[in-house]
């Protein structure tokens, strides 16, 4: 007879949410490439391209969950994360600084909205982000957003790392990752307190740190597409052809 696993205490628990934070993709090399400093214009470019698709994908992801959820309290502050990102007319919230970053970086805002330069494997990723908050309970797809322990580290390592590497970054695109850093933390308690309520037994605890290293698995993926493209040389094709020629998101 198997014997049954003894779940953790709410302490025990939380450390082992914690202790995923080693496999953050602010350990990845693309982002430690762009921390030191030795990033090109052209890759930084590409990062913010890449990653507006993940931002505006966001409150989409929150929307889902306020979807499948029937406790009215919850729905009330998880709108709060919508908010954050969408904005309220006219302030267009983090789309807005995000788009504010790209500009700063070079970009045009044009050419970001367009998704041109969104990569398959990029988009793969975040879609299944997407569609995991849609299809599944909305305790668990709240879990996942607890990468957010671990994104205060990273908002603040950019801004202490990048004006003094890139210079030619215009400051008003540093505004995303300042307004994070208090977002971020209020957004972890909430969702913190979430998941210990939710999370009782060895195997719902088990299944919630699966579904924690789903979504580090997704951020950690993001990056290896872009190491491919731009560290590399080996965007989707590029044995047969230089033209960006991937699918541009017709299909979801």
């Amino acid at each position: 007879m198997q014997e049954e696993k003894t779940a953790l205490s709410a302490e025990a628990f939380e450390q082992a949410i914690m202790a995923k934070g080693q496999y953050y993709h602010i350990y990845h090399p693309f982002h430690i490439m762009m921390h030191e400093g030795q990033a090109t214009q052209q890759q930084i470019q590409a990062w913010v391209a890449n990653r507006f698709y993940y931002q505006i994908n966001i409150p989409l992801k929150d929307a889902a969950i306020m979807a499948n959820c029937p406790d009215q309290r919850v729905r009330q502050e998880w709108i709060q994360r919508m908010i954050d990102q969408d904005g309220v007319y006219p302030d267009g919230g983090g789309r807005e600084a995000w788009l504010s970053l790209a500009e700063a970086v070079g970009l045009s805002r044009e050419q970001v909205i367009s998704e041109e330069l969104v990569l398959p494997g990029v988009r793969f990723a975040v879609d299944a982000y997407v569609n995991f908050a849609r299809r599944t309970s909305w305790r668990e797809a709240a879990s996942s957003s607890l990468t957010e322990l671990f994104a205060p580290q990273i908002h603040q390592s950019r801004l202490e790392s990048w004006p003094k590497h890139y210079p030619w970054i215009k400051e008003q695109g540093y505004t995303y990752f300042r307004s994070r850093l208090s977002q971020a933390r209020r957004d972890v308690e909430h969702g913190l307190t979430i998941t210990l309520d939710s999370f009782k037994t060895a195997e719902q605890q088990a299944r919630m740190l699966e579904i924690l290293q789903f979504k580090l698995d997704i951020l950690w993926t993001i990056l290896d597409s872009l190491s491919l493209a731009y560290v590399h040389n080996q965007a989707p094709y590029q044995s047969v052809t230089t033209d960006h020629v991937w699918h541009k998101g017709l299909f979801k």
